[in-house]
């Protein structure tokens, strides 16, 4: 989620993007209990799904153009490995206690439910050293070749996030080979009302295909899951690639390039992805899933989803998780000794 090269001066426009995207995630994972049950929870759903991944996606591949800097391979490892075994364990602990399993089952290579993108992303890094060789056309276009021909294997599916690793890699291949005067044109008055148009065709293409499953926009299974003619898997997946790549392409023009109220909060965005399962996981498993939708079901998890991403991507929050999850002890109990300055300034006295 947070850009792996901080060197740089921080864009507003990026950080905009990301902590609407994160809310997005958000969301997205509260509406899925209603998806089944409700049609328009089934459409805003699967719009959501048409972009929100993805442009996550692209936007870490832009920011992975130092791949090849010195030490980029081992903090891209430290960022993101770290963090994934650190969740494969707190999550199969959770899952014991809040599911009433009869053991604890840790299982390093199939991830836990969200942990799929953190693999996905240090894979994808490490793919740059070949893929980033080649001409931009050329190399998309076999990134894009492969993740269709994945689905034909039903082999390549959770585990190891290979799936979505083949699937979702031409997002972050275009986000690597995309400059900044793209993101620029993306963000004109002509982009914008071409954005608009775009947004509202897909809107109803999804209103008018109820048939239309929402999990081919999570790339994880493979056409058996789906269809039984293969051949026209790859065809839902091409069209699949086609509505996402004009759904990021949409939502970028809309992102607004100033310091807004939340923008600061936009540099966080991977604490809020790691954290905010558990919280959903216990929703689901509790009394929201009687909840019947309705627009003040709609209006209060807007809200739940607002508010539960402000707080994760807090600085208190990720003052004490980031130390946790990269094993910088030192630095968490400095954290404490700061935060207890704070609440008891005249200790001492």
């Amino acid at each position: 989620m947070e850009t792996l090269n901080q060197s740089k001066p921080r864009d507003h426009y990026f950080d905009n993007a990301k902590f609407i995207l994160i809310f997005l995630v958000v969301f997205g994972h509260l509406l899925q209990t209603f998806v089944a049950e409700y049609a328009s929870v089934r459409v805003l759903y699967i719009f959501i799904y048409t972009f929100h991944m993805p442009a996550f996606i692209l936007i870490s591949g832009y920011f992975a153009k130092g791949f090849k800097k010195p030490g980029y391979l081992m903090r891209t490892m430290k960022k993101l490995i770290l963090p994934y075994v650190f969740f494969q364990l707190i999550y199969s602990i959770f899952y014991y206690y809040l599911l009433g399993q009869s053991s604890i089952s840790l299982t390093l290579l199939d991830p836990e439910w969200s942990l799929w993108f953190l693999l996905s992303l240090f894979f994808w890094n490490i793919l740059l050293y070949g893929f980033a060789k080649l001409k931009p056309g050329l190399s998309i276009s076999i990134a894009v070749t492969i993740g269709l021909l994945a689905g034909y294997f039903d082999m390549i599916d959770g585990y190891l996030s290979l799936s979505r690793t083949f699937v979702f890699f031409p997002f972050f291949l275009v986000g690597f080979f995309m400059q900044k005067e793209h993101f620029k044109w993306l963000q004109t008055r002509m982009a914008r009302i071409l954005g608009s148009l775009i947004m509202l065709a897909i809107l109803i293409f999804i209103i008018s295909s109820p048939d239309l499953n929402e999990n081919w926009f999570l790339g994880s299974k493979p056409y058996g899951n789906f269809v039984d003619v293969k051949t026209f898997g790859l065809v839902i997946r091409g069209i699949i690639y086609f509505i996402s790549f004009l759904s990021i392409a949409s939502f970028l023009t809309f992102v607004p390039k100033k310091r807004l109220f939340f923008t600061k909060w936009g540099k966080n965005t991977l604490y809020v992805y790691l954290l905010h399962g558990f919280f959903i996981k216990m929703f689901r498993e509790g009394s929201m899933s009687d909840f019947s939708y309705t627009l003040n079901t709609f209006i209060l998890l807007l809200a739940i989803s607002f508010g539960l991403t402000v707080i994760l991507s807090s600085s208190i929050v990720t003052t004490f998780v980031q130390p946790i999850i990269e094993l910088k002890i030192n630095r968490l109990k400095a954290a404490f000794v700061r935060l207890k300055e704070k609440i008891l300034p005249n200790e001492g006295y």
